[in-house]
């Protein structure tokens, strides 16, 4: 069955109210099951599993990850496993959907812990404890969550923005119902040999399970590349291509990262790797100006200019479409008050009248006594929060993207202007700002297949708090023992947070100025800089067929090439068979039609195995 929708004309004609009673008349389910004890569980459950992965690629690469479809699909296919063996019913719609909110809003708890939390550990050189950690990104999820309701009105009841990844999540949830779970269960197919595959490699990878599994023969080399060094030393400018970190991977928990992310994505991250460790590497490591070899001394040289080429080109593109910024101001202040005809199943706005200024105080006082920030300073982040929400929510919206980095960047901006030489201040607000505009974003991305579905939004406002407390209870604790108190692991190739690097160089320019870059690191971040617009500027012209983007040319000089080049074979190799096999063949069904279960699937089998095994590890450093 089809979704009913508005046409065009209609969202643009009709009041807020004429909206709102249609859609009480024509999608509103009334009291079929939403958010039950079971829905409830399983999200928090699944969520919590899902949470793990997202940690472990934005510990890899900086980014988070949806997990709303993947959400989906699982719990979908177990309840009905479990019905076919007479241990439950089928989950109703809205069921999964109040499930895949809570899963998702746990999937999203891992953003501070792989950019603002590690930044600031390793500027002042020493780890957070984790109970100032759990309230902390509590408060800043729910304070998020208090903000996003209000908009909530705006951008999806009146301006009915689609939220891309919201509205595929809410198709598949509809396919998957109504065909009776034919392809649902298929999917769960797809999804478990991925799932299968990765976590078996990453198995194979591991010395010490294999021996302990009494068989080393089998033992995949972790670099493919350590078979050519058995027979000679390949190298660039007399420089083995092991110190210039250039390797491949036996992983394939970055390929199913990269078929994630669009071939201009994947294309612009190999550009940007290979000019970075194949060109400028050699050139300065032969100079002595990069002093000594692998990822670890290449990165403190190069992502200068990665930074750079991110932040303007994040920037530009940002700014270079006032339209959204004006948009997102005259909708909020320019309309009468009209008749709510939803009060009964929305969430009450007293709840954020009351809450933002509660919630508000709560991280203002735990950025003084946490992080040392000033009473006045902390103040000042909420109301920035409030007007970067607005912002921030509209390219939500309407392309599934939160510039929550850019964001940050501001507020490190502002903050540098405020308090010079004061990093910890600079990190902590932006992480303030940065943390709570992810949040306000992905719960109205979360509502989204709600609205299209016929759920109530109260429940689902419920279900993203539960989400909250249940990835923040999974994912500080495994954090924590993935890193075992040693700060420095989080510059090592185990752990090389290319996202909490990006964050530190921020605030140490800040700090020192350009005093204590290499001459030749402040060319490279200037023509990086420039380079950065100029490519957002011939996107904004070509209209987004330039075939390169400043944030994925600048992110490769912040990420292990290894990740790099599995990442961009990835989106290559999806995009390939994309291209290559013939609507209706099994090929086309698994690799383009299922392209985005099929690497949820590898992301999800490999990053479990990847983080038990990082926990056994780093224990074993004690």
């Amino acid at each position: 069955m089809a979704i009913p929708h508005l046409t065009e004309e209609q969202i643009r004609t009709w009041t807020l109210e004429q909206k709102d009673r249609w859609w009480l008349a024509n999608v509103y389910r009334g009291d079929m099951p939403q958010l039950t004890l079971r829905s409830a569980l399983t999200g928090m459950v699944v969520g919590m599993i899902l949470s793990l992965t997202n940690l472990y690629v934005g510990i890899r690469t900086g980014w988070t990850l949806g997990v709303g479809i993947t959400s989906v699909i699982l719990a979908f296919a177990a309840f009905k496993l479990l019905s076919r063996v007479g241990l439950g019913k089928d989950l109703t719609i809205l069921e999964n959907n109040a499930m895949q909110s809570i899963a998702t809003s746990a999937g999203y708890m891992t953003s501070p812990l792989v950019a603002s939390l590690p930044a600031y550990m390793l500027v002042t050189g020493q780890p957070i404890p984790p109970w100032h950690v759990v309230p902390w990104i509590i408060c800043l999820g729910i304070l998020g969550a208090l903000f996003a309701f209000p908009l909530k009105k705006r951008f999806i009841n009146d301006e009915q923005l689609p939220f891309p990844e919201g509205y595929a999540a809410g198709v598949v949830m509809n396919d998957l119902h109504e065909a009776k779970g034919e392809d649902g269960l298929y999917k769960a197919k797809i999804l478990g040999l991925g799932a299968g595959l990765s976590a078996l490699i990453q198995i194979l990878r591991s010395d010490r399970v294999m021996h302990f599994l009494k068989a080393p023969f089998l033992t995949l080399p972790e670099y493919w590349d350590a078979l050519v060094y058995k027979l000679f030393t390949p190298r660039i400018a007399g420089i083995p291509l092991q110190d210039l970190n250039i390797r491949l991977d036996s992983s394939i928990v970055m390929f199913g990262t990269g078929g994630l992310m669009g071939v201009k994505a994947g294309a612009s991250l190999l550009f940007g790797g290979i000019l970075n460790y194949f060109v400028l590497a050699p050139i300065f490591m032969s100079q002595g100006i990069i002093a000594g070899a692998g990822y670890r001394n290449i990165t403190k040289w190069s992502l200068w200019w990665g930074v750079a080429m991110m932040t303007t080109a994040s920037l530009f593109s940002f700014f270079s479409k006032p339209e959204l910024i004006v948009s997102s101001f005259r909708g909020m202040l320019g309309r009468g008050k009209a008749a709510d005809v939803l009060e009964h199943i929305e969430l009450p706005m007293r709840v954020s009248a009351l809450g933002i200024p509660v919630f508000g105080l709560a991280v203002v006082v735990m950025g003084h006594v946490f992080f040392g920030v000033t009473w006045w300073m902390g103040a000042l982040a909420i109301p920035l929060v409030f007007f970067f929400s607005i912002i921030a929510v509209n390219s939500t919206g309407l392309t599934s993207v939160t510039p929550g980095g850019a964001m940050g960047k501001l507020t490190q901006l502002t903050y540098g202007a405020l308090a010079p030489g004061n990093m910890t201040t600079n990190l902590a607000t932006a992480g303030i700002t940065s943390d709570v505009v992810l949040s306000a974003s992905n719960l109205l991305m979360d509502i989204k297949p709600g609205y299209m579905l016929g759920g109530k939004p109260r429940q689902q406002a419920v279900g993203h708090v539960l989400g909250i407390f249940a990835g923040a209870a999974i994912v500080v604790p495994v954090f924590y023992l993935m890193f075992n108190g040693n700060v420095q692991l989080f510059t090592s190739d185990l752990m090389p947070m290319p996202g909490a690097q990006v964050w530190r160089a921020v605030a140490e320019l800040l700090a020192k100025g350009f005093s204590s870059v290499h001459p030749t690191a402040r060319w490279a971040m200037l023509i990086g800089a420039i380079l950065g617009i100029a490519m957002e500027w011939a996107n904004l012209r070509m209209k987004g067929k330039f075939p390169l983007s400043g944030v994925g040319v600048g992110l490769a000089t912040v990420v292990p090439f290894p990740d790099v080049l599995s990442m961009s074979m990835g989106a290559l190799f999806f995009w390939w068979m994309g291209r290559r096999m013939k609507a209706g063949s099994g090929g086309h069904k698994v690799f383009v039609e299922n392209r985005e279960t099929l690497c949820a699937g590898i992301i999800a089998g490999g990053a479990l195995i990847g983080i038990i095994l990082i926990m056994l590890e780093t224990m074993l450093l004690r």
